[in-house]
């Protein structure tokens, strides 16, 4: 089950008001939660305490990428992100994607101004070799997570921020205030910190739509998140468990040989990294071959495959390559003196797990990135945050994140029930996030019904493919033939003979629900389905009175009719017609359009719809049509986009009618012959199977109702009966 972001607005950071946060979203149904931080009264902060414009972007650069210091690195995802200058001064988190092979840093993209505010609100810094250093952690998706203090009178209260651009950073609720908050881990959506404060671990996630509450605070321990699964020592030796923070409950449970209590965890994969203290023994093990792999100890950090340490005694990174399932002699990648902070990981040196390199800055302030040479794993998807299967075009988007193994060229695609395509996105990165405003990419409304929706990536580095894709239902579109609920089925009409015209929704499987009735309609009441004629998007329905007056309905994508409800009158003197139907758009305007049939003389009428809702003067189309005992709209039934009309003549014969698109009809074209003497309803009800093709119902004189699955290509299918008992209704429609 998923829950909707319900986050404050407007809560104002301490500070004096020259910190505030508030939510930014595109829509109420956009579910983005993101606290953006805006400075007021400028003056006050002081001169060069802010510049508000930012840093400039850089244009592409090759590596080695020279700097002018470095206060704070980290290396996730393929990202680079730092903490320097930028060309005014002032000191910014900054990202810079770095390419597969490592020579080039691409543009900066800050995550934040890093330097202290003029009330003293600023981001947590550490002693290191820089002098002192911002505390952040890469995400892998472009997020990077940082400790923020707040300023005057609130000395030493810092809360976590998950940064997604330079001036917001994404709600995840009201996080404790903690002092000495020091993070775990971090991997993608979800991460993990420590506070020296309270003595607390505290696990969350920044979901930026759809929220699902997984916060945990617990005793500190070891821990890792890959995923949504936190890693955690379990009880005896070497026991690592796997908690599933979305399902809540542990879902894995690995003996890894540790001789003691796990001290500290990286899991990446298939690898889990363990270690027993500074000094003690480490190891990897491989969740895929279940064995465990011996490996250096020392500080160190997990890349895929492999892991590296920096050997201050020999002023060295060092690598050991495990990913063959024995660790080979570690080998020298770079020179790191070994300068006076004893643990330098995330400061001075960094690895990407996620199937990439290592990056690290020298005493001359430069950062080099340095490949592993190890293979990674094929690509993999390591979470999602998939939005619902519905989406509405009056007010909704459709939004959702991927969070994958290593890097990638993805395209994500939304296709109609046809398989046309309807939208494409495309990017590159670690976590595809693709959104669909629920219309064309050229900007038209589409019609209600069933969307697919399909995420395909291709490593950018290394092997692996991904493909993963579901459903969206689109509603508050454009009714397709016969939708009068406004979610791309066709819906039946029915009357009784106490006077009660129900309408009967489609769930879309080849059926018809119970009836949504309304009461008070006269013996000889005909309705006509219809199509939007407004502009709203919701299907009116034209009633013929019993007195011959025509009304509109207005379209209410749900619901029934009483006498009373909206109408507007078309006119009288429409008793003279013995057959009222639509056949959808016969003349591509957009329009639903209406063939009436003389009963006398059995002139064929059409009347065009007109953009004020009215319909516009009769248009003679066919002279004498009284041979056919059935004439029936039946919307686009050979698939060219114009609505068509069956017709069955006395001896059985059935035809097609198709429209050309100039609001006529080609010459006839024999469907099926000795076809229907049993049936006295016909019924072109749209599309009621879900797969985009026009159907027939139709009653026969038992009252059995039959179904016959259209072919979108003008013919149809056996019948299949859908139900019994339907001769009580005096009209079906």
């Amino acid at each position: 089950m998923r829950f909707l972001s319900s986050r404050r607005h407007g809560v104002v950071l301490p500070g004096e008001g020259s910190l505030s946060r508030r939510v930014h979203s595109r829509s109420t149904a956009n579910r983005r939660a993101r606290i953006a931080i805006t400075l007021t009264g400028l003056a006050a902060l002081g001169a060069g305490s802010l510049t508000t414009a930012g840093p400039a972007a850089a244009d592409t650069t090759l590596m080695p990428l020279r700097t002018g210091g470095v206060w704070g690195l980290d290396y996730a995802g393929g990202v680079l992100t730092t903490v320097e200058n930028a060309p005014n001064g002032d000191p910014y988190v900054t990202n810079r994607t770095i390419s597969a092979d490592g020579t080039a840093a691409g543009e900066r993209d800050t995550r934040g101004y890093a330097g202290t505010y003029a009330n003293g609100a600023h981001m947590q810094w550490v002693p290191c070799d820089a002098g002192s250093c911002t505390t952040l952690r890469a995400a892998g998706n472009g997020h990077v997570g940082v400790f923020f203090g707040n300023g005057e009178g609130h000395e030493g209260q810092e809360r976590v921020q998950i940064r997604d651009n330079r001036d917001s950073y994404i709600d995840h609720g009201a996080d404790p205030v903690v002092t000495g908050g020091r993070f775990v881990d971090v991997t993608g959506r979800y991460f993990v910190y420590d506070a020296a404060s309270t003595g607390k671990q505290y696990v969350d996630a920044a979901q930026p739509y759809l929220v699902q509450d997984v916060r945990l605070t617990r005793a500190v321990t070891a821990a890792s998140v890959w995923g949504s699964r936190l890693y955690a020592p379990g009880t005896g030796n070497g026991t690592v468990t796997a908690y599933d923070l979305e399902q809540k409950k542990t879902v894995e449970t690995l003996a890894t040989g540790a001789p003691c209590t796990v001290k500290e965890l990286q899991v990446v994969g298939r690898w889990v990294y363990w270690n027993c203290g500074a000094t003690g023994p480490a190891g990897v093990y491989d969740r895929t071959a279940k064995k465990n792999i011996t490996v250096p100890s020392g500080p160190a950090l997990v890349g895929d495959g492999y892991l590296v340490r920096h050997d201050r005694t020999a002023g060295k990174l060092l690598l050991t390559d495990f990913h063959t399932g024995t660790a080979a002699a570690p080998r020298e990648i770079a020179d790191l003196p070994a300068g006076n902070t004893a643990d330098q990981r995330r400061l001075t040196w960094s690895v990407d797990k996620f199937g990439g390199d290592i990056a690290y800055v020298d005493a001359e302030h430069t950062v080099h990135v340095v490949q592993s040479g190890v293979p990674s794993q094929p690509l993999a998807l390591i979470e999602a945050e998939v939005d619902d299967n519905s989406v509405d075009v009056r007010d909704d988007w459709w939004n959702s994140v991927w969070q994958l193994n290593k890097p990638a060229r993805w395209t994500f695609t939304v296709k109609d029930v046809l398989g046309r395509t309807v939208h494409t996105q495309s990017g590159t990165g670690t976590a595809p996030e693709a959104g669909w405003n629920a219309r064309t990419d050229a900007g038209a409304v589409p019609y209600n019904g069933r969307y697919t929706w399909t995420l395909t990536a291709t490593a950018t580095e290394g092997t692996g493919t991904y493909t993963g894709g579901g459903s969206i239902v689109l509603s508050g579109g454009l009714p397709v033939h016969h939708d009068l609920g406004g979610y791309g089925y066709g819906d039946l009409v029915t009357l009784d003979a106490s006077g009660r015209l129900g309408v009967r929704y489609s769930p879309g499987n080849g059926t018809v629900a119970g009836a949504v009735s309304g009461a008070g309609w006269a013996a000889g009441t005909v309705a006509v389905p219809f199509g939007d004629m407004t502009g709203d998007r919701c299907a009116e329905t034209l009633i013929r009175m019993p007195n011959g007056e025509l009304r509109r309905y207005l379209g209410r994508c749900a619901g029934s009719y009483t006498p009373a409800s909206s109408h507007v009158s078309l006119g009288t003197g429409w008793k003279q017609y013995d057959v009222l139907t639509s056949p959808g758009d016969v003349n591509k305007d957009g329009l639903p359009d209406l063939i009436a049939r003389n009963a006398t003389t059995g002139t064929v009428y059409l009347y065009k719809s007109t953009t004020a809702g009215k319909l516009a003067a009769r248009v003679k189309l066919f002279d004498n049509w009284k041979g056919y005992k059935k004439i029936v709209g039946v919307g686009d039934f050979n698939g060219d986009g114009v609505g068509d009309l069956l017709a069955q003549d006395k001896a059985n014969t059935l035809w097609r009618y198709d429209g050309n698109g100039s609001g006529g009809f080609r010459a006839r074209v024999k469907v099926a012959a000795a076809w229907g003497a049993s049936y006295n309803v016909v019924v072109g009800v749209g599309d009621i199977t879900g797969d985009g093709r026009a159907d027939l119902v139709a009653r026969d004189t038992a009252g059995n109702l039959y179904r016959n699955n259209g072919t979108g290509k003008g013919s149809f299918g056996a019948r299949t009966k859908i139900a019994g008992g339907w001769g009580v209704y005096k009209g079906i429609f």
